[in-house]
């Protein structure tokens, strides 16, 4: 390579650097702004809030397959990994033609602002931080290019130079320190994020109330006793999360104010101190993700204290010609719940605690819905501060606008937990182990199948209630070879878990879960 090729390409590998450096600190700056307006203001967060609000189905159950969980975490690094290039991209065209490289950046910093201001509960400051953001990315784009070896400062009219610039010990000196303004805004975002935490710090010296009905006693024998099947309570911190915020939202209790209204004869409103003072009652219940696939874990148990949700609706009086609620979270997501799901006697409720908790903030503090038997996309509205009375007929909610049912009633499910898929086994007796559910109705029985045998019983714990999933355990006497084994559930009503197999859209996954072994 030529001494002239090499300076040039060392040269655009530098503009390229001074262009992902901007970027760094666009956002680093403009994080530390939004603090102060609005997280949800961040661009990272109002673009992938954006993008997860017009993400088909299809992608959004790919994603969950590939990520589980972490599908939030996945979209961010991959939007991180998108800018970085597109600022890459920005620098090298801002050597030869500022104004290229300036429009980019511009832009980047229109579309953040465009997404702020479109945000549910957007402030008329939500455009702020993007705009700073833009700007301080500006400013440290032309410094650093101004910077460059073989450079002088661009300027608007500049089409191609070669004049003589500062050398590279002045670029690294402007690159080191646009790397400390970045590192320099984000840690200071966090620290006043921190700083001004007040919900976190109030959820944790919450008190809550003695329950006006305890939740019944666990019986004993509600473990299947299979060393490595998942624990009939979920923790907290082990808890599935699946929802459509990439930021959690920081609600304050005290500010929090729940509406009942639509189709009701009186319309309601109620703080969170209206519920603390309120007759709560204590439930096990196990809640299932639509997006759950065969033999997956979008699933979870746990102890919830809350509001029966018919109490409330029993004040508002519902029309007769209503029948669904339409319940909407503060980031602006809703759920179509069949009002008579909120009013018959299954323990519908406006959660506060969780496991004996306060509900954490990821699972929906101040006070989220937990509704028995229905999946999550219809129920289990997080953060909820609206809930509307009106008619499947009027109104849509979020996923069913992208595809999904109105109705999401839960469908018997069972999955083997041990041994793990391909999992080497020794001959003789193997314990196997899983759990299943069909929430309101209960599960009456589990079997086995071993590759293409006949199906036999498994041995089921003791049930704690029809709206809690169901252990199960099986001894199978395994012999050398790689085996096939398969389980399904009966519900109460006799309905034996299908083996068709269909995708989780619109309204859930069906299949029997089966796993290969190889035993040795």
């Amino acid at each position: 390579m030529s001494a002239v090729r090499r300076t040039w390409v060392i040269s655009a590998l530098l503009a390229a650097l001074s262009g992902i450096l901007a970027a760094a600190t666009t956002l680093a700056v403009a994080q530390l702004v939004a603090v102060v307006v609005s997280p949800q203001a961040a661009p990272l967060i109002a673009v992938g809030g954006a993008f997860i609000d017009a993400t088909p189905p299809a992608l959004k159950d790919f994603a969950i397959a590939t990520f589980g969980t972490n599908d939030k975490l996945a979209l961010l690094i991959s939007m991180t990994v998108v800018i970085a290039v597109v600022a890459a991209v920005a620098g090298v065209l801002a050597r030869r033609r500022w104004v290229l490289g300036a429009g980019i950046v511009l832009v980047l910093a229109a579309v953040g602002a465009a997404a702020a201001a479109t945000r549910p509960s957007a402030s008329p400051f939500a455009v702020v931080p993007s705009i700073v953001g833009g700007a301080v990315g500006l400013v440290a784009l032309r410094i650093l290019l101004s910077r460059l070896p073989g450079r002088r400062a661009p300027q608007p009219s500049d089409r191609d130079s070669s004049d003589h610039g500062l050398g590279r010990r002045s670029f690294l000196a402007a690159a080191l320190l646009a790397a400390a303004v970045a590192a320099a805004a984000g840690v200071g975002a966090q620290l006043l994020a921190s700083a001004t935490q007040t919900v976190e710090a109030a959820r944790r010296v919450l008190r809550l109330p003695a329950p006006f009905r305890k939740a019944a006693a666990l019986p004993a024998g509600v473990e299947s006793g299979v060393s490595g099947s998942e624990p009939f309570v979920t923790p907290n911190d082990g808890f599935y999360r699946i929802d459509t915020a990439l930021a959690i939202p920081q609600v304050d209790a005290d500010s929090w104010r729940l509406r009942v209204h639509g189709l009701v004869e009186e319309e309601v409103e109620i703080s969170f101190q209206d519920l603390l003072d309120a007759d709560l009652v204590e439930s096990w219940v196990t809640l299932t993700c639509v997006s759950n696939v065969v033999g997956g874990d979008l699933a979870g148990n746990a102890k919830w204290l809350g509001l029966p949700i018919r109490d409330l609706l029993a004040r508002a009086r519902p029309t007769a010609d209503a029948d669904m609620v339409l319940s909407t979270s503060i980031d602006g997501f809703t759920a179509s719940t069949p009002l008579a799901a909120l009013m018959d006697d299954r323990d519908a409720l406006l959660a506060i605690g969780m496991n004996d908790e306060p509900l954490p903030a990821v699972h929906g503090y101040p006070v989220r819905m937990v509704v028995p038997g229905l999946y999550g996309f219809v129920s289990a509205t997080k953060w909820v501060v609206d809930l509307e009375v009106t008619r499947y007929a009027d109104a849509r909610a979020y996923w069913t606008d992208r595809g999904w049912s109105e109705k999401g009633p839960i469908k018997t499910a069972s999955r083997i937990e041990v041994p793990g898929p391909f999992a080497r086994v020794p001959a003789g007796q193997v314990a196997i182990g899983g759990t299943a559910w069909a929430q309101q109705r209960g599960i009456t029985a589990v079997e086995v199948q071993v590759d293409d045998g006949d199906w036999a019983p498994a041995t089921l714990a003791m049930e704690a209630s029809v709206d809690t999933w169901r252990q199960w355990s099986f001894f199978w006497d395994a012999t050398p070879g790689t085996h096939q084994l398969t389980v399904r559930a009966t519900d109460a009503t006799g309905e034996v878990q299908t083996a068709e197999r269909l995708d989780t859209v619109p309204d859930g996954a069906t299949g029997q879960h089966s796993i290969s072994l190889t035993v040795e």
